[in-house]
């Protein structure tokens, strides 16, 4: 074995110097293994065909018949040139030989530089391998926060061209041969998955076809679709940690979005205040909403704040923003963990997302009957009609309308009609008054074959979400249930210095906490639940068994089940039954002790009625004197 000499190679010592290996064929040396430890990249040669070694990244090889001589110095947190093996016995053509050594150089680019002025053009067969070195390039810069936001947004750019150009011809190709993937709707999955399934099986079949070697190709849609979907999940990661800064812990809580009992309150404090924003931002990003509809991320930045602001404007212990957060969540759940998402459109869950984290936005703190007993502006400018759910569509509108925090300008005026619709409908059901009526209808639909209206289903879901804190762990309602008592009692208060009757509930020395959460249990929480649970039944079980042989579609959002039969968890029947009996034991208790309380207060009563009776009763015109009393009666 003779040795070559290392060319284009970061060659680290100890303290983090760099410095470059001196031409070693001047001076032979046996080969120590202290060299190939030191040494980043290195060529040598081996019974006459030379070979390079390169430590990054680990799995490439490809041929190059012009290993060049660059010896330039790289910044001691750069990227190292990714060289491939030379075969010096092998005699190429040399047209070959020259578009080789141009692929040398733009690898070389690619791994070293975040420009894109010399990256090949995008329609030609290097651009698929220089991109895939120049995204890994960006994965390690990444993880050590070296990229700028206009680096990635050019780099992107360039990499989004290059999948459509590839997509465009393997899809053509694809077409014409027998390959499953071919089979797939172009429904089936996002546009992005779809990019960047074709680049994870199209990349290496475009360069072996060219070299006449056997075609690699997945034999299975469901594949081909889990490496689309690892692509993609690893995108959407670099993309959400290029566009905002989600401290670790809050990282961590947000782990726990698919679970029922989800803790907000925990989430709030982790994040300072600030759970409707990482909420809103996890679920856009959870259901691929940002990139489909291209939401600049400053705008959605500002939007989030600008809802988190409105939420606290009145400080209401109950209807704040990690109420809304709480909601979002909610809501999510039902989606996701119900596969309700299947049956909707990408638009129709975006506009899902977002009625429930507007669906509060400025709540007062006050019911509607109050804003309507006092004539308030609202009252005034809404005709006493579902006063707060107009104002909640009309302030969140308004936002979204503005240059700052417009999420919605990449809609279609078609998509927008759409989409405001659906937000308009399911926040004004969450208004109290239309309970009993929105049940009925629904409850009138289930018993019909015809397919049930989606404005009318989702609606009922934001509706039990809303009313939902019942139907959690114990700690998480009572939390819930004492601030939304506090925030009735605080009404309450208004009213009585208004002169107004004090509205239900609104009492705080008369309420009857436990006796009113069984109520709201048997009476609004529980039989809402089990018509949404029927619901659910009738719109997933055809889509279910339409489903049986089909793959899960995103494992990020929907959990792999057994798909002979449709099974709804229902977690929050348990929780209810719970919740139940844990207050009707406090309010055993309660009883008890107002039972107690009044024995008391009657004991003293009767204690005070006896004194008075004892208790001398002197005249109006003060104590009679004591010889009077005498001579009266001897008087007699």
């Amino acid at each position: 074995m003779s040795i070559g000499q290392c060319v284009d190679y970061r060659f680290e010592m100890e303290g983090d110097k760099s410095m470059e290996i001196p031409d070693l064929s001047t001076r032979p040396r046996p080969i120590t293994p202290k060299i190939f430890k030191k040494c980043k990249s290195a060529t040598f040669t081996l019974d006459g065909t030379a070979y390079t070694i390169v430590a990054n990244p680990p799995d490439r090889a490809k041929d190059d018949s012009s290993v060049g001589a660059k010896n330039g110095q790289l910044s001691r947190a750069g990227s190292l040139t990714v060289l491939r093996r030379t075969n010096s016995k092998s005699k190429l053509p040399s047209t070959s030989s020259s578009r080789t050594s141009s692929i040398a150089e733009s690898d070389s680019y690619a791994s070293v530089d975040l420009g894109t002025d010399k990256l090949p053009p995008i329609d030609t067969p290097e651009a698929s391998h220089v991109c895939s070195i120049r995204l890994r390039n960006i994965l390690r810069r990444i993880q050590n926060g070296e990229v700028s936001k206009e680096d990635l947004h050019k780099n992107l750019e360039y990499a989004a061209s290059v999948l459509e150009s590839v997509y465009i011809d393997e899809t053509r190709r694809l077409t014409d041969e027998d390959d499953e993937l071919s089979e797939v709707e172009p429904d089936a999955v996002p546009t992005e998955v779809r990019d960047w399934l074709a680049l994870t099986f199209t990349r290496s079949m475009s360069n072996v076809r060219r070299r006449g070697l056997e075609k690699p190709k997945f034999r299975s849609v469901a594949h081909a679709i889990r490496a689309g979907i690892m692509v993609d999940r690893i995108y959407r990661r670099l993309s959400s940690s290029a566009t905002l800064h989600i401290p670790p812990a809050v990282l961590q809580l947000l782990k726990g979005m698919d679970d029922w009992s989800f803790d907000v309150f925990s989430l709030n404090s982790a994040a300072d205040g600030h759970s409707l924003k990482y909420v809103g931002y996890e679920l856009l990003q959870k259901y691929d909403l940002v990139t489909k509809y291209k939401i600049n991320s400053s705008m959605l930045d500002s939007f989030l704040l600008q809802l988190e602001v409105g939420y606290s404007k009145y400080k209401n212990p109950y209807h704040n923003l990690v109420h809304g957060a709480d909601v979002a969540q909610t809501v999510h759940y039902i989606l996701s963990q119900s596969k309700l998402a299947h049956w909707l459109t990408d638009l129709e869950v975006f506009a899902t997302i977002i009625a429930a984290l507007i669906h509060d936005y400025e709540h007062t703190g006050t019911t509607n009957n109050f804003h309507i007993q006092t004539g308030s502006e609202f009252a005034v400018l809404y005709n006493d009609k579902a006063v707060l759910e107009n104002h909640h569509i009309c302030a969140s509108f308004r936002i979204m309308r503005s240059e700052e925090a417009n999420i919605l300008n990449h809609l279609s005026r078609e998509e927008y009609r759409e989409f405001r619709a659906l937000v308009i409908e399911m926040v004004m059901a969450t208004d109290m008054s239309f309970h009993f009526q929105q049940l009925k209808n629904m409850k009138n639909l289930l018993g019909m074959p015809e397919n049930i209206d989606k404005q009318k289903a989702l609606s009922l879901v934001l509706h039990c979400a809303d009313i939902s804190h019942p139907a959690k762990d114990w700690n998480l309602h009572r939390r819930w249930t004492s601030q939304l008592l506090e925030e009735f009692f605080k009404q309450g208060d208004r009213e009585q210095e208004l002169g107004l009757a004090i509205s239900p509930l609104c009492d705080r020395e008369k309420t009857l906490v436990a006796e009113s959460q069984i109520g709201f249990i048997d009476f609004i929480v529980d039989p809402s639940f089990a018509v949404m649970t029927e619901m659910l039944e009738k719109i997933l079980t055809p889509l279910q068994k339409a489903a049986r042989s089909e793959d899960a579609i995103s494992e990020e959002v929907f959990d792999k089940t057994d798909k002979s039969k449709y099974i709804l968890s229902t977690p929050w029947s348990d929780c209810l039954a719970d919740n139940k009996n844990k207050w009707k034991v406090q309010a055993a208790k309660d009883a008890e002790e107002r039972k107690q309380k009044e024995a008391e207060e009657l004991s003293k009563e009767t204690s005070n009625t006896n004194n008075n009776t004892t208790k001398p009763i002197a005249p109006p015109g003060g104590p009679t004197p004591a010889v009077s009393c005498s001579a009266g009666k001897g008087g007699n």
